[in-house]
């Protein structure tokens, strides 16, 4: 088991650029294009929010941690780069994913109540046959090679939280963004401190916000520009276009000068940045019940729910 991100098989193995994630999809779709032009899906970002809502429902149910179910995400995410979605039953991936999840998070669930709750939850698409999830289990495991050990950004954060003296407040909606960025390709883009540290810098720049991260598709412009204000001074100042200032008057400012100072790729943090705001834009378009009937079409055509 790695200690440490840097010496993970997540950075070795499961870090990728946008062009080999797109790659990787692209050729998934191209071993059968008849099957991708007979079930039409949503686009990935809305697929993932539906994952997202399924694991989240699950995941109560089952009195399931925050982190366990991040990491039911992220092996869920990991899954569909290696294997086409219209080949499998995703609500059977969904629970063998958080199944799976718990155990490598040490709070386990009995399979049989994984699978009693996922027969609740998708009674026409879920079956009572444990050994189904058995199998999925080993399924995933065998995609993901066995390298199960997943960093999260939480302890990032939990660690830069006094260095910026956060609130309480700010330390929620930072964690809340973290939360949000499982449903994008920033996991498999980029290491957890860097996101750690931009979800820093959104709560910083939404502070004044007081109705949370999810007001914020109205005024991303806004916050994409504060954000970058404070990233390119310190890219200003990393350079030695501009000299750090004796004492941050603001946390925002403080954020910025403690960029300058690290080696941390501020590039990197901009690209999330866009990323995550551009991803809550896209948010507002979403459409539950196309994505379900969507999904439930092929499962259901293809006798993925026996």
């Amino acid at each position: 088991m790695a200690a440490n991100y840097w010496e993970s098989t997540q950075r070795r193995n499961w870090q990728f650029t946008r062009e080999q994630l797109e790659d990787l999809r692209k050729k998934l779709e191209e071993e059968d294009q008849n099957l991708v032009q007979m079930y039409p899906l949503p686009a990935v970002r809305h697929l993932s929010i539906y994952f997202n809502q399924q694991v989240a429902r699950l995941g109560k149910r089952l009195g399931v941690r925050q982190q366990a179910m991040a990491t039911a995400q992220l092996y869920i995410r990991r899954f569909y780069s290696k294997v086409e979605i219209r080949r499998t039953n995703p609500y059977l991936v969904i629970a063998t994913a958080v199944y799976l999840a718990c155990k490598m998070e040490e709070c386990p669930h009995h399979i049989r109540l994984v699978v009693s709750e996922g027969r609740t939850l998708w009674p026409d698409f879920f079956s009572s046959d444990t050994s189904k999830l058995g199998e999925c289990e080993f399924f995933l495991i065998s995609e993901m090679s066995s390298q199960m050990i997943v960093h999260h950004p939480y302890r990032s954060l939990t660690a830069l939280q006094g260095i910026f003296s956060l609130t309480q407040e700010e330390s929620a909606l930072a964690w809340s963004i973290i939360n949000d960025h499982y449903m994008t390709d920033l996991p498999l883009l980029y290491a957890p401190h860097t996101i750690a540290i931009m979800s820093i810098l959104l709560a910083l720049v939404l502070r004044p916000n007081t109705t949370g991260i999810q007001s914020a598709g109205s005024s991303a412009g806004n916050i994409a520009s504060a954000a970058h204000a404070a990233l390119s001074s310190a890219g200003q100042t990393k350079t030695g276009n501009e000299k750090p200032g004796g004492g941050a008057r603001t946390k925002v400012q403080k954020l910025a000068n403690w960029l300058a100072e690290s080696n941390i790729d501020i590039e990197a943090i901009v690209d999330c940045t866009q990323e995550i705001v551009s991803f809550y834009e896209f948010q507002e378009q979403y459409n539950e019940k196309l994505a379900r009937e969507q999904i439930n079409r092929f499962v259901k055509a293809r006798g993925l729910d026996k």
